[in-house]
């Protein structure tokens, strides 16, 4: 019989359903999970302060460039790397993704060895030259850049809300690149271990990835299969980079046939056993530990957070009123 385990999902963005998400099905493995008002276990993200009002011990996550708060949290599992004191657990967004698409886990874009004539029925397959599906115009400049100097060259098709040139918004996105030999992947910003959805994406359905955003990316991917841009030293050097691959058949082949990770292997520390080990370590040593929210610590924090809150409250009535 599974240990039943009270949890809570609160701060997560629109859509978020806890009932199915990453980590309800990965916990589920080992637990029988019980959402609850007055949880054991409060794992939250960083769209709101809801977080602030529980006293448990609480699991920070996020899939955006933000840094973990040891005063509100008392583990996470973000971007940036391990910490010496086990505090922070390194899990990029794109770990989540085969998940989210119904693919299981990472191990979808491994043992995918294929022959030259099979590789050659994928490129011949590949109707249209280059796309990207962007939503967020709030992201560095470097994305535009690289987007109109290579459309000079050949159409890059942009299927998001940003800079859409082809009528409207894609409804699948995958559906949407499989067709293209390559798939613009720029990260809204740059930082060390920065790495969301957006490269494994193309690498699903065998569109070369032409990168930009974490520094770090080969890593954990091998540089044979995608176009770094922190490979060179101008944007111009990447394009020629592309534009090559793009009239060489024979490169092309070869990087649509090489494995997305080093040695076709997962990263061992993101593989879902291991994601689940470490909440197993936590969760059921949670006993042995003191909150951050039962110490001095967190008490500036919460103030803090309520001072937010009211701020928000007394703009929006000002508003209402003026109106």
């Amino acid at each position: 019989m599974k240990e039943i385990l009270k949890i809570k999902f609160v701060d997560h963005y629109e859509g978020f359903d806890p009932e199915k998400n990453f980590f309800r099905d990965l916990l589920s493995v080992k637990y029988d999970l019980q959402l609850s008002e007055q949880p054991e276990i409060l794992i939250y993200t960083s769209f709101g302060r809801s977080h602030v009002n529980f006293r448990c011990l609480k699991i920070y996550w996020t899939g955006e460039n933000r840094r973990p708060n040891f005063n509100q949290c008392d583990f996470a599992f973000t971007f940036d790397e391990h910490s010496p004191d086990r505090k922070n657990y390194r899990l990029p967004l794109y770990a989540h993704y085969p998940h989210a698409y119904g693919l299981g886990d990472l191990s979808c874009i491994t043992n995918r060895k294929i022959n030259e004539a099979e590789a050659d029925k994928i490129r011949l397959q590949k109707t249209k030259f280059c796309n990207m599906v962007v939503s967020n115009p709030k992201r560095d400049k470097k994305c535009e850049e690289f987007f109109y100097k290579l459309s000079k060259y050949q159409k890059v098709d942009s299927g998001g809300r940003y800079l859409n040139n082809i009528g409207s918004p894609v409804l699948n996105k995958l559906d949407f690149i499989k067709d293209y030999k390559f798939t613009m992947c720029f990260e809204n910003s740059s930082y060390p271990g920065y790495t969301t959805e957006k490269i494994i994406e193309p690498m699903f359905v065998r569109s070369i990835p032409v990168y930009w955003g974490n520094p770090n990316i080969a890593n954990e991917f091998n540089p044979e299969s995608f176009v770094n841009l922190h490979d060179f030293a101008t944007v111009d050097d990447a394009l020629q980079r592309v534009i090559e691959i793009d009239q060489n058949d024979e490169l092309y082949n070869r990087m649509i046939s090489a494995p997305c990770f080093h040695d076709d292997s997962v990263p061992p520390y993101l593989t879902n056993d291991a994601i689940l080990a470490r909440f197993v370590e936590i969760i059921d040593g949670r006993k042995n530990y003191i909150p951050v929210a039962g110490t001095w610590r967190y008490y500036p924090e919460y103030v803090i957070a309520k001072l937010k809150d009211a701020s928000v409250t007394v703009l929006k009535n000002l508003n209402l009123r003026i109106l």
